[in-house]
């Protein structure tokens, strides 16, 4: 499930978008202005943000280039406007793409799914913002990088990428040591345990994703 971050000074606006994409299996959250959008960016991770450029205080331009400081997160700028001069700004302060309100559902959808396929590398996996990134070798939640072993970070992987299948430990000695290796199960348990309590510090809820199959191994 992706989440997406709206923001706008209109509730009733907020409202609608979320309910727009509620039953396509977009997670949103609502922002009422750019200082309330600014504190959930710092706070937590989203993977696309919808933004309004006429709100007070501070305009969806001024936020976007606020959040380019910090965030490479794709940026589609929602606005009544329609003037050419306005979508040029926009894509170059650092927005991704433009729609205008009153807007179509679908081409809605459509700019969002395809932002999104375009910005999600082949080689990383989320899951509810914990990133598996194979090409920088890196397991991330938020702004937090988990510290992970080179054969911790080779099973973190193998259960991302098949999530709900169960692992045995025989299996997973094979997949990460090889068919030749001596390793015990026992050395599988304790890197389960390490990977954990790693990722637990970071914040994200691996107790609920993360686990254990009695009897048989990990999923």
């Amino acid at each position: 499930m992706q989440k997406v971050l709206l923001v706008d000074d209109e509730q009733r606006m907020l409202d609608l978008v979320a309910l727009y994409l509620k039953p396509h299996q977009y997670l949103c959250k609502k922002a009422l202005g750019a200082h309330e959008a600014l504190d959930y960016l710092e706070s937590e991770p989203f993977d696309l943000v919808l933004l309004d450029i006429m709100m007070p205080e501070m305009d969806g331009w001024e936020l976007c280039r606020e959040i380019r400081k910090f965030s490479d997160v794709p940026i589609i700028m929602l606005t009544a406007r329609e003037q050419q001069e306005d979508i040029v700004k926009g894509l170059n302060i650092g927005a991704d793409d433009y729609i205008t309100k009153p807007f179509n559902e679908d081409e809605l959808l459509a700019r969002m799914g395809a932002l999104l396929r375009r910005r999600t590398p082949k080689n990383t996996i989320e899951v509810d913002g914990l990133v598996w990134d194979e090409d920088r070798f890196e397991l991330t939640y938020g702004k937090h990088i988990i510290k992970l072993t080179p054969k911790e970070f080779l099973m973190v992987g193998h259960l991302m990428k098949n999530a709900d299948k169960v692992f045995t430990r025989e299996q997973l000695i094979q997949l990460i040591w090889g068919f030749d290796s001596e390793t015990e199960g026992r050395t599988i348990d304790s890197h389960v345990r390490n990977v954990r309590e790693k990722i637990r510090q970071s914040g994200f809820p691996v107790d609920d994703h993360f686990l254990t199959v009695w009897g048989i191994g990990y999923k």
